[in-house]
């Protein structure tokens, strides 16, 4: 059976929403699905997006099924009109009526909406994304529902919690000469800094967080919302250069870091074919594993048996991801795990504690759940398993240790995981992630210093959901917002996901980046009706091998002309350099390398797939550019 490009990319046949450019002058939207997305002047992204959306109880989207939709292009103006209806899990609907304006100067999105009962929700309405690159740090004017303006600046460093509310209206310089105001009516509006769940946005949204959620909509009524874009212009723009039709240029730098170790994550579910599969961590080079134990969702000395007879086959070190159900004294329950841990002849190299309440967000307005103080908690870790290296931090995402900062004094090493499907999970938005995972490792920075840093494990689905009470079950395979499993994981998308996770994070110092599981949804085997035959290995693999290969050698910084579609990261070996390119976007790139004499280049591309997807071959590089398809992952070997 010949499979089809789109099973290849992102193990998924499921085709994304069409987009339609609308375009009036020099301004120009997206129309995805109904919302916009790429709000462009001259070229340049003024907003990421406006978007009418509806959150169930537990933060889960709601979809929209559109009908009626009208699109009227006069001269320089367009015109969209629609009705939408949102399904809540228990079958109320709420309509929505839809009307989209567009001309040279402005774009307004106006939204009336009635629910046919009462509609249980976390949020609706509507959700207005201001870009990260080139606004970061920049100056923004924030006028609020009492007419005063707050002259202010888009968050640096990530804010755990909301830099403005009651907002009316937020104004900045999109570039030099074009103001962009951005004005919304209808419902109390306050903004997060959503690089906390490495979405690439500022996201400005109804409905204050510290107000009671879920809320009712009451059955017949009908509420009303509104967003308008201007764009005033005191001077000619510049059209942005798309780069159509030329190579990216790539440039290499040595820096005083080195790569980090790369771990796999085992979970106790997993445990027979964790074992079946034992030796792949010594095929793939990962030299620790990220152990999940819970006590609270029965785990016990069979699990730590399972860990480890793995860590024997593979010789890895093991750190034990410990969570602490907090309900009899510390130094019992601790003194309780130690023991099963000794009974099972479990060695480990680091444990990681964190009380098991802390893996729920407590949303800015929230109570804090009862919690032993960290203080406490890490004190009885360290009687329990004196002497071992100690780690702390969040195991759920960089939000909750952004909002509950840590005492470092007592930790050998800080940890966290991110999620890229908190909010989205279309491909653009999961891609945009890493414009935000920058910012992640810059804040940790910052607040930590240069303590030791570990990340992961962090994978496109999500293992655990802080916002609500489970992860989104995805049976058919979709690209499903906080979804347990996601289909791109087992294609060429999830392998180029993984070299640009590793990539981004490259210069922030880890000693360990976990990126994957040894089995299940989040790992390495492939299951039955994946693009790999069930039993082989995931295009990730290979990724992680490469980046195994390279853990403790000095880190080559890659910049490239074009960093939204290719990114990198390399390193310094004996040989030479090496260096891996991950095209992140659905377009063939061209890549510029400059004097390839004597170099060899590895592919991980649809071709390979369709091939054999076995170990990947090098070829001599006879040539100065490199075509890089959709998706694509290459190994360049740059001799001295």
């Amino acid at each position: 059976m010949t499979l089809s490009r789109a099973f290849l990319l992102f193990g998924s046949d499921e085709s994304e929403p069409t987009v339609q450019r609308l375009q009036a002058g020099q301004l120009s939207v997206d129309l995805v699905g109904g919302n916009l997305r790429a709000i462009r002047f001259a070229g340049r992204e003024v907003l990421r997006g406006i978007s009418f959306l509806v959150r169930d109880r537990d933060w889960g989207t709601c979809e929209a099924a559109l009908d009626g939709v009208q699109i009227e292009e006069v001269a320089d103006r367009a015109t969209v009109r629609y009705t939408a209806r949102f399904v809540a899990p228990d079958g109320a609907i709420l309509r929505c009526d839809a009307t989209i304006a567009l001309d040279p100067q402005s774009v307004s999105f106006a939204a009336d909406f009635t629910p046919d009962r009462a509609f249980e929700t976390a949020r609706a309405g509507f959700v207005v994304l201001h870009p990260v690159v080139g606004v970061a740090g920049r100056p923004v004017a924030v006028e609020h529902g009492d007419g005063t303006v707050e002259h202010a600046v888009f968050p640096d460093f990530i804010e755990p919690w909301q830099p403005f509310k009651n907002i009316s209206a937020i104004t900045h310089e999109a570039m030099p000469g074009v103001m962009a105001e951005c004005r919304m009516t209808g419902d109390v509006f306050e903004m997060e800094d959503q690089r906390n769940w490495t979405d690439g946005s500022y996201k400005t949204y109804v409905r204050p967080l510290a107000l009671p959620w879920p809320y009712m909509l009451k059955a017949g009524e009908t509420l009303c919302q509104s967003v308008r874009l201007t764009i005033a212009q005191s001077a000619p723009s510049a059209a942005a250069d798309g780069r159509p039709g030329k190579a990216i240029e790539i440039s290499l730098a040595d820096i005083s870091r080195t790569l980090p170790e790369i771990g796999l994550g085992l979970r106790p579910e997993n445990l027979t074919e964790e074992l079946r599969h034992a030796g792949l961590v010594t095929e793939l080079g990962a030299r620790h594993l990220v152990c999940h134990f819970d006590t609270g969702a029965g785990h016990g000395v069979e699990a730590l048996s399972g860990f480890r007879r793995v860590a024997q086959a593979s010789g890895a070190k093991v750190t034990l991801e410990c969570f602490l159900a907090c309900r009899q004294p510390l130094d019992e329950e601790l003194k309780a795990i130690a023991a099963d841990v000794e009974t099972a002849g479990l060695t480990l190299s680091s444990i990681a504690v964190s009380p098991s309440v802390d893996r729920q967000s407590t949303p800015p307005g929230s109570a804090w759940p009862d919690c032993p103080p960290l203080e406490a908690v890490y004190a009885a870790a360290q009687r329990a398993f004196p002497g071992l290296p100690l780690g702390g931090g969040m195991f759920s995402y960089f939000t909750e240790l952004n909002r509950k900062r840590v005492p470092p004094a007592p930790l050998s090493y800080l940890t966290h995981c991110t999620n890229p499907i908190v909010h989205a999970a279309d491909d653009l938005s999961v891609m945009q992630t890493f414009e935000a995972l920058r910012h992640v490792t810059r804040s940790v920075r910052a607040i930590y210093g240069d303590r030791p840093y570990r990340i992961g494990p962090s994978t496109i689905a999500m293992r655990q959901n802080p916002y609500g009470s489970a992860t989104k079950d995805n049976p058919l395979g979709r690209r499903i917002a906080m979804a347990n499993r996601d289909p791109r994981h087992n294609a060429l998308f999830g392998a180029a996901w993984t070299l640009a996770y590793a990539a981004t994070v490259a210069e922030a110092g880890l000693e360990v980046l976990t990126l994957s599981t040894l089995c299940g949804p989040f790992g390495l085997i492939a299951a039955a009706g994946e693009p790999v035959a069930e039993g082989g290995k995931r295009p990730l693999f290979h990724v992680l091998k490469w980046l195994a290969e390279l853990s403790g050698h000095t880190c080559v910084s890659v910049e490239t002309s074009a960093p939204d579609t290719l990114v990198g990261v390399g390193a310094v070996t004996d040989g030479g350099r090496t260096v891996l390119l991950a095209n992140i976007s659905v377009e063939m790139q061209v890549v510029s390398l400059g004097n390839v004499r004597k170099s060899m280049l590895t592919l991980i591309d649809e071709n390979w797939m369709r091939e054999c997807a076995g170990e990947p071959k090098a070829l001599d590089l006879r040539e100065e550019c490199v075509r890089l398809p959709a998706y694509a992952v290459a190994r360049i070997e740059f001799p001295r």
